[in-house]
């Protein structure tokens, strides 16, 4: 059996200015060996059976060790040290200054091999010409031509009649010539480039393919940029291109992002350029000029930064002319967050300002008039109406802690739909005072709070005034594996001063109220088996008593208070409101049982059960103004459940039932289906009678799904023969009360080898009285870039379809080694 032989040029033979044959080979294992003694260059030749002088001369090795892990780069300080090593059926040359390669030769030198029929090494100047099927592998990335011409460490020459393919995208090509620049950036010549996988027909044809006259690789910046070219699609032009930059990774890149076009009903033909600057590691800003054929010119951006101890965004719109408005158009957010060095330590900034020019923004525009992918047109149900203006600064140190805010909200006003706007807080001072250890197992905490509320008039009849309030609380837990009672007294003392008189005449009021609770449960626990599943089963009753005496407070201004939601949380509180204006006189016991069924190993929850009610002891006279006294002595019953039998099914339920009239009051049914990737169906059933804590009724049913059609049943990476996937998503939420759809979205995804197209419907209420219609179209080449028209749909799938994935997730850049030979 044929082995090969190692030879190592001598330092101390003088060069022969006569090449000659080089000595047969030994070892394969010798050539490691060699590269680790750090030699410059090692020659490895083919040769045939029975080389006695392979097998008599003696080389010592060092003994190799294993390493765990392979270097994916090489540090720019080690490369020059790096040996070279050649090898091929004949190899001539002098050692140390050249060498002639013939027959399957072959370069190596660090992440970089070079393979080709014929190869001439010029030692001193690192300088290979390589001609007939030459290959080169530099870091994963592949090239192959006729000839070649390079500077091996340098990495600088040229390469014609190539093709490439890059290692982090799987993108590839074919070029007249390649010129190599460094060992980062090249440049190549009448150049396709595409990242469709060749198929099996005989007349196959990528799907999608960029032809350039240049194209321009920088794989230090992972950047591309081609030059006077088109973009095809299905061998149809779709995007000439001037100059158009794309990413070579998934890192970010300044220059052109895709533009986006659309066609809104009111505002005519919209066309967006949205420019990324990618200023540096950790900050970044995004410039969009956009044209709306019926409104006019606008400009939109935003400017991104993340510091090791702060981060924030800052955005700005602007139109300066609407059409149809006949006015200029803006809105500008601000949102900062990190600390302060002052004397007395850190002290935390948080800053959240957002702002626009008139009350119809909202319904004009979307969330962000004119960021990438969102233009003008279709809102979210839940759009921002009360935007808000806050400034806060806290401080703690040890046992205490204070903060300092103020709060100003814009409400933006529909006749339709008028809110009474939120109270002003300019500002708010809160100290909090929590000792960490007591004695006897205390635990105590003192809140102390001051607020000037200010709102405009003619939304109130109360006056604006400074409320101030501390609230003082002692507990002592007793705690033990299979149970706990906890005792607790508050005390909470509140002064008024009112900028106007009351109805009464006074400008200033004053309350104070103690309030005791004990809450106690216990928990048993035994080993069930249920549907052939071992598990932990648990019984934990809980009771808690709440008592807090009758103080007049009707003529008490209402700031910032409301009834709390009545749930499971809730229930198990002192107050029944929400805020420090009304503090409720509760003499209340609630009563309530919760079972579990738990996994023994994992601890992981498969199922819970729970049922609660509560119990009256005397009426409650303190109410919000205008409410009656609360004299019904036993609440509604609250049912709840949650089941998560397998990872892939979830169901959870909630029911507030009224024992008088044996029906429910509210009802939650969602449930959960994900048996895999890019499959998902939820669906939720939710009604609300009128109550005290709700004014209108509602009665909803909301259908959500990410699910393949090629394969309805299958497995999740399963394709139709054509070789691409069709999937359906969308979300739907029908009104049974009133007996129409409310929200609607509904979209188609194709996922081919290389890209991706979706087309989504998309119906938003945006009023009572009206919605928003808008079709939106995308085409994605994977590894290349976006084409949006109508706005991006993405951004309304994954906000409103509940566990959307994307299809196509990048999975990160593979290794080196993977393409390595």
């Amino acid at each position: 059996m044929d082995r090969p032989v190692l030879h190592h040029t001598s330092f101390a033979r003088p060069p022969s200015p006569i090449a000659a044959p080089l000595p047969p080979r030994r070892a394969l294992a010798r050539l490691a060996a060699l590269m680790l003694c750090g030699l410059p260059l090692a020659v490895l030749a083919q040769a045939g059976d029975g080389d006695e002088d392979a097998q008599e001369s003696p080389v010592n090795a060092p003994v190799l060790r294993t390493s765990p892990r392979l270097q994916e780069t090489i540090p720019d300080s080690v490369r020059p040290q790096l040996p070279v090593f050649v090898r091929g059926d004949h190899v001539m040359g002098q050692p140390d200054i050249r060498a002639i390669i013939d027959g399957n030769a072959e370069l190596r030198r660090g992440d970089t091999v070079i393979r080709a029929d014929h190869m001439d090494y010029d030692m001193p100047e690192d300088r290979a010409k390589a001609t007939g099927n030459v290959h080169i592998n530099r870091a994963g990335n592949l090239y192959d031509g006729t000839l070649l011409d390079l500077r091996v460490d340098a990495f600088n020459g040229f390469f014609s009649d190539a093709n490439y393919r890059f290692l982090a995208t799987q993108a590839y090509g074919e070029a007249s010539r390649v010129d190599f620049v460094d060992r980062d950036r090249s440049i190549v010549h009448d150049a396709t480039y595409t990242t469709c996988q060749k198929g099996d027909e005989a007349n196959w044809r990528p799907d999608w393919i960029l032809r350039a006259k240049t194209i321009r690789l920088d794989q230090a910046e992972d950047v591309g940029v081609a030059e006077d070219g088109v973009l095809e699609f299905k061998g149809v032009p779709v995007l000439p291109v001037g100059s158009i930059s794309f990413p070579l990774s998934e890192r970010r890149k300044s220059g052109l992002l895709p533009p986006t076009i659309g066609l809104n009903s009111v505002s005519g033909v919209e066309y967006s350029q949205p420019y990324y600057w990618n200023i540096a590691p950790n900050r970044d800003a995004t410039i969009t000029p956009v044209l709306m054929s019926r409104r006019g010119l606008a400009v939109g951006s935003e400017f991104r930064y993340l510091e090791p101890r702060y981060s924030g965004e800052l955005t700005a719109d602007y139109m300066p002319n609407d059409a149809l408005r006949e006015r200029q158009r803006w809105s500008y957010s601000l949102r900062h967050r990190g600390p302060l060095d002052t004397p007395v330590g850190a002290v935390g900034l948080n800053v959240d300002v957002r702002r626009v020019s008139d009350n119809d923004y909202w319904r004009d525009f979307s969330p962000r008039l004119f960021s990438h992918g969102s233009v003008s047109g279709g809102q979210p149900q839940n759009v921002q109406r009360l935007l808000p203006g806050l400034a806060s600064l806290g401080w703690a140190g040890g046992e205490h802690s204070v903060s300092l805010n103020t709060l100003k909200w814009q409400t933006l006003q529909d006749v339709t739909s008028p809110i009474t706007p939120p109270y002003d807080r300019m500002p708010q001072l809160h100290w909090r005072y929590q000792p960490l250890q007591l004695a006897a197992g205390f635990d105590a905490t003192v809140d102390a709070d001051t607020t000037v509320f200010h709102a405009d008039r003619k939304y109130y009849t109360q006056p604006n005034g400074k409320r101030t309030y501390a609230v003082a609380q002692i507990s002592r837990p007793f705690l033990a594996p299979g149970g706990f009672i906890t005792p607790r007294l508050q005390l909470h003392a509140t002064q008024y001063q009112f900028d106007d008189p009351l109805l009464n005449g006074q400008t200033q009021a004053s309350r104070t109220l103690p309030t005791f609770s004990l809450d106690s449960g216990l928990v048993f626990e035994r080993d069930a088996r249920f549907f052939g599943g071992d598990y932990l089963q648990t019984l934990e009753p809980r009771a808690f008593y709440t008592y807090t005496p009758y103080r007049n407070q009707s003529m008490l201004p209402v700031y910032d208070t409301a009834p709390n939601d009545f749930n499971f949380a809730s229930i198990y509180t002192e107050n029944s409101f929400g805020g420090n204006d009304r503090i409720a006189d509760n003499k209340l016991l609630t009563l309530g049982v919760t079972t579990r069924l738990l996994n023994p190993e994992t601890g992981a929850q498969a199922a819970r059960f729970g049922v609660a009610q509560r119990l009256r002891l005397a009426d409650q006279r303190v109410t919000m103004p205008g409410a009656p006294p609360v004299t019904e002595r036993v609440s509604d019953v609250l049912l709840g459940a949650g089941i998560n039998w397998t990872p892939q099914w979830s169901v959870d339920s909630f029911v507030q039932y009224n024992p008088k009239t044996s029906r429910s009051q509210r009802t939650t049914l969602a449930l959960r289906y994900s048996p895999g990737n890019y499959r998902t169906v939820s669906a939720a059933y939710r009604m609300q009678k009128v109550t005290d804590l709700i004014a209108l009724p509602s009665e909803q049913l909301d259908l959500g799904w990410q699910w393949p059609l090629s394969d309805l049943w299958g497995e999740p990476g399963s394709k139709n023969r054509s070789g691409g996937r069709w999937f359906s998503m969308g979300r739907l939420n029908y009104s049974l009360q009133d007996s129409k759809l409310v929200d609607a979205i509904v979209g188609l995804e194709y996922q081919s080898c290389c890209w991706v197209g979706r087309v989504v419907l998309e119906r938003l209420q945006s009023s009572l009285i009206t919605s928003n219609t808008r079709l939106l179209f995308q085409l994605e080449f994977t590894g290349f870039s976006r084409l949006s028209f109508g706005s991006n749909p993405l951004v309304s799938l994954q906000r409103y379809v509940p566990g959307y994935r994307p299809l196509g997730e990048s999975t990160g850049i593979p290794s080196r080694f993977s393409q390595y030979d």
